[in-house]
């Protein structure tokens, strides 16, 4: 299928400019729940001190700081609010809790829109085909951070090495990742002179300590499928509940967020209803079921060895599955 022959095909112009419409509302329900959970976790987890519950509210906390991703993913496409500087200044705060410059990871990720699985020009596909082991490296989250903390010194240092970076766009990504470390730099400062450990109890290991959780939302979305320029066949949406729909900001329903990039997070389900009545099945997966068959897959063989133009990771029943229920 022509991936742009199926756009115009799925919408007619009307419905298509409904599902754009933005809302401050509906973005201010979302970001605040979400940051509304995070404030009362912390609560929780300052409360949970010295006890065995410690463990339970600190993997809360993580989780819902991991995914806050997920809000920052939505904010480079302009889509949570609409009032459009409310997206960039949410996005940076965002970003900078995330230590993952907010024009960086647009820069990226638009490259990554407009050359899905795209091995050259793909900004999330810079990497090489996974071996078993790369591939739990980056599901544990070792290697993930590794590239997150060096990637922003490294370019705050001026060396710039991402092929999805345009040299007209090296100089605001240099300079944003100085005033990242700047920014650290501050928080690890005030942190020595007020004798706290608060930015590594209630941020830092929370964080860095869960990434593998959110690693089972990052690594479903496209690994296993096809490389060519169909829509259809190179993006994976996720069987999800509405807990995991609500972490996610609706992005496992993932096929039609990159089908209509700029529909709203909030209209994605009925986007994604409107998408499978004229097309069929979405490729989908649940977490855990992905990840038993791609870890099944690369014990068997590499990455490199699985045929490029075909959808390789499926769920054992074969094929696309049911519709993702609509609860």
């Amino acid at each position: 299928m022509d991936a742009s022959f199926s756009r115009r095909d799925f919408l007619t112009p009307a419905q298509l400019r409904a599902l754009t419409e933005r809302s401050d509302l509906q973005g201010g329900l979302q970001m605040g729940s979400h940051i509304g959970a995070i404030l009362f976790v912390g609560a929780l987890h300052a409360q949970a001190m010295g006890t065995a519950w410690v463990w339970v509210t600190g993997l809360a906390l993580g989780i819902l700081l991991n995914f806050l991703y997920a809000a920052q993913h939505e904010l480079s496409h302009a889509t949570v609010f609409k009032t459009r500087k409310l997206n960039e200044v949410f996005g940076r705060a965002i970003g900078f809790i995330q230590i993952f410059p907010r024009d960086f990871d647009q820069i990226m990720h638009f490259a990554h829109h407009q050359y899905t699985q795209d091995w050259d020009r793909d900004g999330e596909l810079v990497r090489e085909p996974y071996t078993l082991w790369t591939y739990l490296l980056w599901l544990s989250g070792i290697t993930y951070w590794r590239n997150r903390f060096f990637g922003v010194i490294r370019r705050a240092s001026g060396v710039v090495i991402e092929p999805f970076i345009r040299t007209e766009e090296e100089a605001k990504v240099v300079f944003e990742s100085r005033m990242h470390l700047a920014g650290y730099g501050l928080v690890a400062f005030g942190s020595v002179i007020l004798g706290s450990w608060a930015a590594l109890t209630f941020w830092l290991l929370p964080m860095l300590l869960t990434k593998p959780i959110h690693q089972l939302q990052n690594t479903i979305e496209h690994l296993g499928l096809s490389h060519e320029n169909d829509i259809m066949e190179n993006t994976r949406s996720t069987r999800a509940n509405v807990v995991q729909r609500w972490l996610c900001w609706q992005m496992p329903y993932h096929t039609a967020h990159h089908t209509f990039p700029a529909v709203p997070f909030w209209k994605l389900r009925e986007l994604n209803a409107k998408i499978e009545e004229k097309a069929g099945q979405v490729h989908r997966m649940g977490w855990l079921e992905f990840q038993r068959e791609v870890i099944a897959k690369l014990m068997a063989k590499d990455e490199s060895a699985y045929p490029m133009d075909e959808v390789w990771i499926i769920p054992r029943s074969g094929g696309r599955v049911t519709r993702m229920p609509a609860e």
